[in-house]
């Protein structure tokens, strides 16, 4: 679906009722012109990388799959194609580039394991997470997706930013 190259935020990608061939393709454009050939793809002034390598999988794949596939089955962390996350696919460069900041919380919060940077569209309801390199000089694109359902999920995320929020964006 060339066309879906011409779509804009808050717009939704046309891959309903498409063949899984085409529309991966057509995701994969997306995703090679915002993110994967994107010598520009900077949050924060410092540059993002893809997540890295998984069970021998390839970082940019890695990272394709987290954006366009949620998980199914947390013991064996299988992915299944999530339509939610794939239709905004191209909603990361505009919140990275930072292009509408007044419907935006930017956020870090230290996790149990590591510290994440949150970038959360009030508006849409819609979530990218990234997690600083420990030198603080880049980050990893972990994943990002859509709130849906009840507002357990957004209520979660606000209580993040209200509660446990760091005093600076990392």
């Amino acid at each position: 679906m060339p066309f879906n190259l011409t779509k804009k935020y808050n717009e939704l990608l046309d891959i309903i009722g498409i063949p899984e061939a085409q529309r991966t393709m057509s995701l994969r454009r997306i995703f090679d012109r915002d993110i994967q050939n994107n010598d520009k793809f900077y949050f924060n002034g410092k540059p993002i990388y893809p997540t890295p390598e998984e069970n021998g999988q390839i970082a940019m794949e890695n990272l394709f799959n987290h954006l366009t596939r949620k998980v199914v089955d947390k013991e064996t962390n299988h992915r299944e194609f999530d339509m939610s996350r794939s239709q905004r696919l191209h909603w990361i460069r505009h919140h990275v580039e930072q292009l509408l900041p007044d419907n935006r919380l930017c956020f870090s919060v230290a996790e149990p394991r590591s510290i994440r940077t949150y970038i959360y569209d009030v508006d849409e309801k819609y979530v990218i997470v990234l997690e600083p390199l420990r030198n603080g000089t880049a980050y990893y694109l972990l994943t990002a997706y859509s709130l849906e359902g009840k507002d357990a999920a957004r209520n979660k995320i606000m209580n993040k930013y209200r509660r446990r929020r760091l005093p600076n964006l990392l």
